[in-house]
């Protein structure tokens, strides 16, 4: 696979995973945090600001591998 279809692969992987983590934190969100106290809001937004980065930083290394010889 040329370098240019594993970034190609990557980018849209990144922006459909970006999209779907914004919908589910937004509905745990709603399920966890009405009526929460202020420390338990801190940390879900701490936890869920932070989270979206791990799957990120497992494709971002895959996507800049050189390609294998064949």
């Amino acid at each position: 696979m040329t370098p240019r279809t594993k970034k190609f692969i990557g980018v849209i992987g990144i922006l459909v995973w970006l999209l779907v983590y914004a919908l589910l934190v937004m509905r745990a969100a709603l399920v966890i945090l009405p009526g929460a106290s202020w420390p338990v809001e801190l940390a879900f937004y701490a936890v869920a600001g932070l989270a979206w980065i791990i799957p990120i930083g497992l494709l971002l290394p895959w996507m800049h591998r050189p390609p294998k010889n064949r």
